[in-house]
């Protein structure tokens, strides 16, 4: 099979169009045909080698965790799924390795989802991670109807899912952005306001009481300014700052989870989560891919048509 795969890490010139033997299949796992995968951050943050304290690498590494595709074969022991039905995933493993930017990937049923129906091939590759890192965080949250929440990095990729998530759930949402992205926050349902020392007059402008929960996904210690613009009684967390917890909130790390990312396509097929696709490329041009992911000024997903 035709894959992208990089055999140390470093910038995008280490990744290669190489041909790979077809994956292996257990018996909890199927073997899915990639339409499509997309690139988050991590993505080539874990090419650089800044997760090697955290997780261990096969080298060759496949890069990606997100894929949409239709199943071709099926472990001895996988009732959920037949041959040809159409998934998506977050195929995220113990380890580094056989991941998602080949023509073919092992995937364990715990990571699968029926495809939304809505959605095209690309559109639905570019759900699964960044929508379940909204979802789930705005779960554990206990986001509820009524609620405020204020999402830092509004514009951005998981930042996008949340605010229109959260919206979904109920909740106002109000959410920092660069100036020229705030039509883009109101589009999603969001109340945009700055980033930087004008934030905390902004919210306050919108929500004098506070907000309820705060959901930091923009890192840079933002997580600090809680006290300024939440209720006594805020619920913190964050994707972005490991000091997260000093503040009294929580650390959120995204999990593989068949039934959340089966929720998260209920709300697309609702028309109630839209997912926009900011560009795409072939396989073989999966470096620049990934270097304009790094850009962190792309509006959408990036998103890699596999076949």
């Amino acid at each position: 099979m035709r894959a992208i795969a990089y055999s140390r890490y470093g910038g995008p010139d280490v990744l290669e169009l190489v041909d790979l033997p077809e994956p292996k299949v257990g018996p909890d796992s199927v073997l899915v045909r990639v339409r499509a995968t997309s690139v988050n951050p991590v993505d080539w943050k874990v090419r650089q080698g800044y997760l090697d304290g955290l997780m261990d690498a096969v080298f060759p590494v496949v890069p990606g965790w997100d894929v949409a595709g239709v199943v071709e074969k099926v472990g001895l022991d996988v009732p959920e799924l037949a041959v040809g039905d159409e998934v998506v995933g977050y195929v995220r493993k113990d380890v580094v390795g056989g991941g998602t930017t080949a023509e073919l990937v092992s995937a364990p049923v715990r990571t699968l989802a029926r495809k939304p129906a809505s959605l095209s091939w690309e559109e639905a590759a570019a759900l699964p991670l960044a929508g379940l890192t909204a979802y789930q965080s705005l779960r554990r949250l206990g986001v509820t109807e009524g609620d405020t929440v204020l999402i830092h990095n509004a514009a951005g990729g998981v930042g996008s899912f949340g605010v229109q998530i959260a919206a979904a759930f109920g909740a106002r949402v109000i959410g920092t952005a660069s100036p020229a992205r705030h039509e883009y926050v109101r589009s999603l349902g969001g109340e945009p306001v700055p980033y930087g020392d004008a934030m905390v007059e902004a919210v306050r402008a919108l929500a004098p009481q506070g907000v309820d929960v705060v959901v930091d996904l923009a890192g840079g210690g933002v997580v600090a300014t809680t006290p300024q613009v939440g209720t006594p009684d805020v619920r913190l967390g964050s994707v972005a700052d490991a000091d997260v917890a000093a503040h009294g909130g929580a650390n959120f790390w995204v999990r593989p989870d068949a039934a959340d990312l089966a929720a998260l396509g209920d709300l697309v097929d609702a028309g109630l989560v839209k997912v926009q696709v900011a560009r795409t490329f072939p396989l073989e041009e999966a470096a620049a891919a990934h270097d304009l992911s790094a850009t962190g000024h792309v509006q959408g997903k990036v998103v890699i048509r596999v076949s």
